[in-house]
């Protein structure tokens, strides 16, 4: 079954192959589960519900992670310490890359992250920017079937557009 997303890119599906292809090479060089941690903290500070949705699943289906307390606040939902940091940084990528000092990057460093896997947080929440970015701007609506979520679940990642009625 064809989702919104991909109908939405229809008139370009080069760009879609493309959006593939960095997808695939980010997270090929990343923890999958860290990669869904960084996308979910980002798309929430995008209030991408499409992306909120498709992670905040892959994160609860994958990884048994309790998805619900993290999108409500996810320095206190049990997570560790490397986790946190993680989640921060992808937000201060979305809110303000520019305020990212060397002292921000020096916390991960100090919590055992090499420059590489900072460099693939960063990655992963400035690519996120430009997919939620271009889904909300073209008006795409998450899929229907995300209606199937719990109900307390689904309106947490729930966090810009509605979930499409079919």
């Amino acid at each position: 079954m064809t989702t919104n997303y991909e109908r939405a890119f229809a008139e370009r599906p080069e760009v879609l192959a493309a959006w593939a292809q960095l997808s695939t090479a980010i997270k090929a060089g990343m923890d999958l589960r860290r990669y869904e941690l960084a996308t979910l903290a980002a798309a929430r500070r995008l209030h991408s519900s499409y992306c909120c949705l498709v992670h905040g699943t892959l994160l609860q289906e994958r990884f048994d992670e309790p998805v619900l307390e993290i999108t409500r606040d996810h320095r206190a939902a049990g997570l560790d310490e490397v986790d946190v940091a993680v989640m921060d940084l992808a937000e201060r990528v979305v809110d303000d890359a520019t305020s990212i000092t060397g002292a921000d990057l020096q916390r991960l460093r100090d919590l055992g992250l090499s420059q590489t896997e900072i460099m693939d947080v960063v990655l992963a929440a400035a690519a996120r920017c430009f997919f939620s970015k271009t889904l909300d701007g073209l008006g795409v609506l998450p899929d229907a079937s995300f209606r199937d979520l719990d109900p307390e679940l689904r309106e947490a990642l729930v966090v810009g557009r509605p979930i499409a009625d079919a």
